[in-house]
């Protein structure tokens, strides 16, 4: 899972990828400290491997992980070149879904691009430009297929669905709320138009404010976040910066501290895998216990694809067992004799926190 932090300059955009990643990108007081997208990726965390892995007697333990892509700040008029302009847009069309961090807190020591804090302005400047950028794309691709559907019609289904997205661009009307055919579907998908992209907000607050059940600014971003269908995790980038600084143990007496059930880097990989739909499911064995991504619906053929592509093709059956009877049973011969393992055929629908042992012939 590819995720891209976008926001304005200044908006504690680099300090929270510094943070999470424990990478050491600049983070000056002035626009455009970051250059190139910068990449760093994260465990996701999951309890369930320390004890599949003390189970199986396992020597490693293969966390899934997420790739955060670091993307330079960008401003008013990016999509026309404006700041360090459409280069970072286009590094925004390889990830799955952005990550659009907003300035919540107050601070005269670091400056606001725009004079001030407005959360709304600020989330609908960053908007426009996808929004721009996308019709720029659109546009260019509408002039080829206009000459191209003179010498073959098969393209009118292209050209009708361009025009359809340009015109609901135009009118800053969300692409996503529009129903397309699965021909439509496939021909939208090449585009990877920015304005698709799912959005989790970051509502980025200071430490003082991170227990606050009401604050003026994030509840900005609620209203915004709400009416997109858009989910929003408030999080202080101070208190990740100060939190990736200490031992695993260490940090988690520190969130205790503050009244913390969950760090923001947590609060957001939740985020993400629902905004995606995402689950995992778990192998473990003498040599390894790992978690593996996949999409809710997969069936089991293609999760084994996930390991390799050679399971996939010589798939026979899964051997599968809930991660909550596993642990109940204590050992997996046990879940034998319990009748609690279960052999899975290619219609299989995958579940999270399934523990599974894929059988296959090639």
């Amino acid at each position: 899972m590819k995720l891209g932090i976008v926001g304005l300059p200044n908006v504690g955009k680099s300090t929270l990828f510094n943070a999470i990643t424990h990478a050491q990108v600049e983070a000056e007081n002035y626009p455009f400290a970051t250059i190139d997208p910068n990449i760093g990726v994260v465990s996701v965390p999951d309890n369930r491997l320390e004890v599949l892995a003390k189970i199986n007697e396992s020597k490693n333990i293969i966390p899934a992980t997420i790739e955060f892509y670091d993307i330079a700040g960008l401003v008013r008029g990016a999509s026309e070149g404006e700041g360090l302009g459409n280069k970072f847009l286009s590094n925004i069309r390889e990830v799955d879904a952005i990550v659009h961090v907003v300035r919540c807190f107050e601070d005269e020591n670091i400056i606001h691009v725009d004079g001030s804090i407005d959360p709304k302005r600020d989330i609908e400047t960053i908007n426009l430009e996808l929004i721009f950028s996308d019709l720029e794309l659109l546009e260019k691709r509408k002039q080829r297929l206009v000459k191209g559907v003179k010498g073959d019609k098969t393209l009118q289904v292209e050209l009708d669905l361009v025009n359809t997205l340009i015109e609901n661009l135009q009118a800053n009307k969300p692409v996503q709320n529009l129903e397309f055919s699965e021909e439509e579907e496939k021909i939208l998908r090449s585009y990877n138009l920015l304005s698709l992209k799912k959005v989790i907000y970051a509502a980025n607050v200071s430490e003082n404010d991170i227990n606050s059940e009401s604050n003026y600014l994030v509840d900005q971003v609620k209203e915004v976040a709400d009416k997109e269908g858009s989910n929003i995790v408030m999080i202080s980038a101070e208190i990740e910066s100060q939190i990736s600084q200490l031992s695993k143990e260490d940090g988690q007496m520190f969130l205790e501290e503050l009244g913390l059930k969950e760090s923001g880097l947590d609060k957001l990989i939740r985020a993400s895998y629902s905004l995606l739909g995402l689950i995992s499911f778990l192998t473990a064995g003498p040599m390894e216990t790992r978690a593996w991504t996949i999409k809710k619906g997969t069936k089991a053929p293609e999760a084994a694809g996930k390991i390799h592509s050679d399971i996939e093709r010589g798939f026979i059956k899964a051997e599968v067992i809930s991660f909550e009877d596993l642990i109940s049973c204590g050992t997996m011969n046990l879940a034998k004799e319990k009748g609690l393992v279960r052999s899975e055929g290619k219609d299989y629908v995958m579940k999270d926190g399934d523990v599974v042992l894929f059988r296959f012939n090639v």
